[in-house]
């Protein structure tokens, strides 16, 4: 089992960077933040830029995988975006863990004054979007006529001769982990990523959002059967904060959450770094416990 933190982009730097440089010397395996231009009840707080806050992340630590949780086309083109985090892997030293998802429905979804996109829509721009950052995260040197650039012409995106410009960090490129729950994003996830993200569905009640995230892996299963993959070669992370248990309440939370986890076959757990109020509100010392213990649950 491999442990992640996602850390939401609300302190100012320095404040910032203890909590990247803390997560490093706590001893998780990556490090995550919002991509997101504001989110949910938290759009009135303090909110900065993905980005900016990863290339800054990757300058206060050495070892730390740093990843986006997750991106989404909602109001971005892959072509700059795919630049702008070919360069963070390359501050980082080929530590970037490229998280996407299809995009909510939210604020990020409305705020260049976008129409409203049925389920259908939104998985065939997700797909683009993927297919788009799969073809310019490996350079322009693994492309067709890599020499003029890479071009794609989509019902979504065009690129016409787009240049990265030099090798990227990760070869081929860096791992792309696809958020996936219905029957087509999981094909994709298993067609074009390196690993799997859920959140586990969406229950109040503990035991069925248990059940629905074990139901899910099996559908990842059956996806890579259909695919013809190896499940093991696709990393399998579950949110354990989505359901109606935050995960770092408590040393013993965490550790019934991971085991469960465990039992279902997930790699990768990631948890919310605690707020001091409101969602994720928790104590900054079980992160101290937790990491006393995480030699003993890998």
């Amino acid at each position: 089992m491999r442990f992640g933190v996602v850390i939401l982009p609300q302190h100012d730097w320095p404040e910032a960077a203890a909590r990247w440089r803390r997560a490093e010397e706590l001893g998780f395996d990556h490090a995550w933040t919002y991509d997101h231009l504001s989110w949910r009840g938290l759009a009135g707080e303090r909110w900065h830029a993905t980005v900016p806050t990863l290339t800054a992340a990757a300058t206060v630590t050495s070892r730390i995988g740093l990843g986006t949780f997750v991106a989404s086309p909602n109001y971005r083109h892959p072509v700059p975006f795919a630049k702008d985090i070919a360069t963070v892997d390359q501050i980082s030293g080929g530590r970037v863990l490229l998280g996407l998802g299809s995009g909510g429905t939210g604020f990020d979804a409305h705020v260049l004054g976008q129409p409203e996109l049925s389920p259908r829509e939104r998985f065939a721009r997700f797909a683009e979007f993927v297919e788009g950052l799969d073809a310019l995260l490996r350079f322009e040197g693994a492309a067709p006529g890599g020499a003029s650039g890479i071009s794609f012409e989509g019902e979504w995106y065009t690129a016409a001769g787009a240049r990265m410009v030099g090798e990227p960090a990760q070869h081929p490129r860096m791992p792309l982990h696809l958020a996936a729950n219905g029957p087509k994003a999981l094909a994709l996830a298993v067609r074009l990523g390196d690993g799997w993200v859920t959140t586990g569905g969406e229950h109040d009640d503990d035991r069925a959002w248990w059940r629905s995230a074990g139901a899910l892996i099996r559908r990842l299963d059956d996806a890579c059967a259909a695919a013809g993959r190896d499940p093991s070669t696709i990393v399998r992370t579950l949110s354990l904060d989505e359901g109606p248990r935050y995960s770092l309440a408590s040393l013993a939370a965490f550790e019934d959450a991971v085991g469960r986890a465990a039992e279902l076959g997930f790699t990768d757990v990631v948890s919310h770094w605690p707020r001091e109020h409101g969602l994720y509100a928790g104590d900054e010392s079980v992160l101290d416990a937790v990491a006393a213990r995480l030699p003993a649950l890998r």
